[in-house]
């Protein structure tokens, strides 16, 4: 039987509704706010889990409403106001509006009676989050932000790693987000005879319609807060989660336009914030898409480094180690997963990567072509590696054989496949005998 509450829409969003318990045939009403590209998103990871239907709509934009309806097989309602939407039988309101209009929205929902699922950031300003805060603790209904790395296994991993001790002290913790506006981000023309601009204002001031303002939205302070809100949110929330603490005493930031002219906010970014163990710095920008986003937990023993397809372990013992010879590869327990459909939505760049061949498990018979191929891949710069990637002549020695240790790590949705060798398992103090400990799943493959 499924509890609204545990609804997970698969790879990343839990839509909370309330705490009553669904027979076989029932379904999570679903009514959605803001149609736009992101919400598209949502709804697959919606469709993806199952048990939901979309019971109506509510856009400023005519075709983003047909969409919607159309994807519902015709059945859902398509308004013009929200309001609309929360006068209907639905248990749960997504809402992935611009931001100006997240808090305004959704506090109407909680005072409707409908559970939230609410895009980030939550609030546009400081003193429209304690509004926020206040409205939802007064109710019975439940708000989640679209903060998906708290869903993956792969972060909650790395965060019990972290929490474990297994880089030793850790003072500095570095973020970065890379992406491209200029190719990666073009959208088609609007159709402003069905778009009411007006409404799409809102409480933001009276100004004529543009459509880089209306695609762009983030890169406006009317409407949105740049990169800092948009990208940075997600990872400063996982640094801490991760250190367990969750307020800076001082922040610098060094922000610029460089390329994007006429935006509001800057398109290039240096930032720096003090905790009280550690310190969070930042870099971006938004005309360069190599490497992508990340962050890199830099520990006195240890460094993990993550992103949205996986993280990485680098022993301060072993690189010494290793690096007496030139040959050898950098060690590491890599951890790579697929990545699940709904959080692809700003890994855009990546499109070559996922059309590669997918990594199918090991068979003991190409048990040491595998290791040795993904251990070819994790070199410095960095690689992405592939099952029997290469010619045997290029991989580094002592990573095949018999004689290597290896085990399989693999996620509870998708699959992604490393080594971790003997020094390796005891430097992290890992469990082989609990099959689902803090890293999912872990078993024997080498010899």
């Amino acid at each position: 039987m499924l509890n609204r509450r545990t609804f997970l829409v698969a790879g990343g969003m839990t839509a909370l509704a309330s705490s009553r318990v669904f027979g076989a045939n029932d379904k999570i009403r679903i009514g959605v706010i803001g149609a736009g590209g992101r919400m598209n998103t949502l709804l697959d990871c919606a469709d993806k889990a199952g048990g939901s239907e979309i019971v109506a709509v509510a856009d400023v934009y005519g075709p983003h409403r047909d969409a919607v309806k159309q994807r519902s097989g015709g059945t859902a309602t398509t308004h013009l106001d929200y309001h609309e939407v929360l006068e209907k039988e639905i248990d749960v309101a997504f809402i992935a509006s611009p931001d100006h209009w997240h808090v305004r929205m959704a506090v109407d929902a909680v005072k409707a009676g409908k559970d939230v699922y609410l895009e980030k950031p939550v609030c546009h300003t400081i003193e429209e989050g304690e509004t926020l805060r206040n409205t939802v603790r007064a109710s019975k209904q439940v708000l989640q932000c679209g903060m998906q790395q708290r869903s993956w296994p792969h972060f909650r991993d790395a965060v019990a790693l972290i929490e474990g001790g297994a880089l030793g002290r850790v003072t500095q913790v570095r973020t970065y987000w890379w992406q491209n506006y200029g190719r990666d981000w073009i959208e088609k023309p609007t159709d402003t005879q069905q778009l009411d601009w007006k409404m799409w204002l809102g409480g933001a001031p009276d100004q004529p319609f543009s459509e880089e303002k209306f695609h762009r939205w983030r890169w406006f302070w009317d409407f949105g807060g740049g990169a800092m809100t948009d990208l940075f949110t997600h990872w400063i929330d996982v640094a801490q989660w991760a250190m367990k603490s969750d307020l800076p005493s001082a922040g610098f930031m060094l922000g610029d336009k460089r390329i994007f002219e006429q935006w509001q906010c800057p398109d290039t970014i240096q930032a720096a914030f003090r905790y009280p163990n550690f310190d969070v710095v930042y870099e971006g920008m938004m005309s360069s898409s190599i490497d992508d986003g990340g962050l890199e937990f830099r520990g006195t023993e240890a460094t993990l480094k993550i992103d949205r397809g996986g993280f990485d372990v680098y022993h301060e013992a072993r690189i010494r180690l290793l690096r007496r010879t030139a040959s050898a590869t950098e060690p590491s327990i890599t951890w790579r997963t697929s990545l699940p459909a709904c959080g692809r939505a700003r890994s855009r760049t990546r499109r070559s990567r996922r059309a590669s061949p997918p990594r199918a498990p090991a068979t003991s018979a190409t048990t040491p072509t595998t290791t040795a191929g993904i251990r070819s891949g994790r070199r410095r710069p960095r690689l992405e590696g592939h099952l029997s990637d290469g010619p045997a002549s290029a991989r580094s020695p002592g990573t095949s054989g018999p004689d290597r240790k290896a085990i399989n790590i693999h996620a509870d949705r998708g699959h992604g496949y490393g080594v971790i060798d003997a020094a390796d398992r005891a430097l992290l103090n890992l469990d082989l005998r609990r099959p689902a400990g803090s890293i999912h799943g872990i078993e024997t493959i080498g010899g």
